[in-house]
């Protein structure tokens, strides 16, 4: 309702200014008379005494609009503020996700940083190491990190071929050097930085598995993403944070420009780094606070699936708030079978509780995505298993924008159209074989 202001009446004519008739006249009684006595502040005067005045309510705080509100809540509780202005692509399996990359990288001029888990040997693995090593011949720098572990698979000759052109070359936790605290804490991170203002991260690895549009087993199911504005600089700090074990020289004035990010776009953007350390992750805490946080729609697709017994429980009280929890996995396709059946050992646990489990059929399902109420999406390299939450090197974006959640949430929904719902009934009824592998792999769920 509009409220009018109305303009005080009008003195009488010839009256002072202070409408008493005489300019210097006090006013409440006759010249010459003492005068009225001034009430105080708060209370009225009439004839039965003093009485206090109504008192005014004060003014009721709006409540937060629930995206304001998971706003704060994130970052009052991971204490990571998140910056305004960015823009998100999703970028949809190899066929969108590898040309996207290496236009970026065809086109740097300053420089290149590039971080990732999975090199192999293959037609991807050396396009990439001609594309990187063309830009270092043309005087861009140019670093890659490959983890010591995930990377190994790679062929010597592009390592050689990339050195040549003057690519610094670096290996994260080499095998090589072994130090039993170092040999289980990778980083599974997945960065791609170009001239300081375009970042990719999320789930793809440089292998030829990731080619094509995941229609059949040879072509795996992933999402990336390609990022401008001032998330990158916190993408840039992931790369930066792994680099440092393997090279003294974090940046230099010749190349490194740290130009301002422009507002590229409305997406609001959290970086969060999970570290290989002892205890829970920054990632891990981001996990169970959106579990908390969600009013009406979790949707999840993972890799990897192992929860412990508090994601369980998180879970669960999700549903019993009148959440819809879906959960999208791997299928016959699964390529770690062991990780699979560490998960399938909680699945009547989770069924139990209202949770819907779906298994992914063409082939293996490799991203790493959870949205929440239409409004935030969790997207990077971390996936919901022990190995993510606990040990390893991840780096994940938490995106406020609807818009982007609703592509998200339109490739779940298509995903769960070729996909299989684990039913409970059918779930009760496996095989002994099946309980007992379950049971097995139970010592192996703290390395899964």
């Amino acid at each position: 309702m509009s409220v009018t202001e109305l303009d005080p009446p009008a003195p009488a004519a010839g009256a002072g200014a202070d409408g008493s008739g005489h300019a210097g006249a006090r006013s409440g009684g006759p010249a010459g008379s003492e005068p009225a006595a001034r009430s105080e502040p708060g209370v009225a005067r009439n004839g039965a005494g003093e009485t206090p005045d109504p008192e005014i309510p004060e003014p009721e705080t709006p409540e937060p609009e629930p995206a304001a509100r998971a706003r704060r809540t994130l970052e009052g509780v991971l204490g990571i503020p998140a910056t305004e202005g960015n823009r998100i692509h999703v970028l949809r399996n190899g066929d969108e996700i590898f040309p996207s990359m290496l236009d970026a990288i065809d086109g740097a001029e300053h420089t290149i940083d590039f971080l990732t888990f999975v090199y192999w040997k293959g037609e991807v693995g050396t396009r990439f190491a001609e594309a990187l090593c063309a830009r270092a011949k043309a005087g861009v720098r140019v670093r890659i990190l490959l983890d010591g572990w995930g990377a190994h698979p790679i062929e010597m000759s592009l390592i050689d071929d990339m050195e040549n052109a003057g690519v610094h070359v670096r290996w994260f936790r080499p095998l090589r050097r072994f130090r039993p605290g170092e040999v289980n804490h990778r980083t599974h991170r997945k960065v791609l930085i170009v001239d300081e203002t375009i970042g990719f991260t999320g789930g793809v690895g440089i292998s030829d598995l990731w080619q094509g549009n995941a229609r059949n087993p040879d072509e795996w199911r992933d999402s990336h993403f390609r990022v401008e504005g001032p998330c990158v600089d916190g993408l840039r700090a992931a790369f930066l944070d792994n680099w440092i074990e393997t090279d003294s020289q974090l940046f230099d004035g010749a190349h490194d420009r740290f130009p301002d990010q422009p507002k590229a776009g409305d997406s609001l953007v959290q970086c969060v780094r999970g570290a290989s350390e002892t205890g829970r992750s920054d990632v891990s805490t981001l996990f169970r606070t959106l579990l908390q946080i969600a009013e009406r729609q979790v949707r999840i697709t993972t890799a990897y699936f192992v929860p412990d017994d508090d994601l369980i429980t998180r879970l669960g009280d999700a549903v019993d708030r009148g959440v819809s929890v879906q959960i999208l996995l791997p299928g016959p396709n699964a390529d770690k079978r062991f990780v699979q059946l560490a998960g399938e050992a909680d699945y009547a646990e989770l069924l139990a509780q209202g949770i819907e489990l779906w298994n992914f059929q063409p082939s293996m399902l490799h991203a790493k995505i959870m949205t929440v109420d239409g409004l935030i999406a969790n997207i990077g390299s971390a996936n919901l298993n022990t190995r993510s939450l606990h040990a390893d090197e991840e780096i994940n974006l938490v995106a406020m924008d609807p818009d982007v959640v609703a592509i998200l949430d339109r490739h779940f929904e298509q995903d769960l159209e070729q996909s299989v719902r684990i039913s409970a009934g059918r779930w009760r009824k496996r095989s002994f074989v099946q309980r007992t592998a379950e049971r097995v792999t139970t010592p192996l769920r703290r390395l899964s």
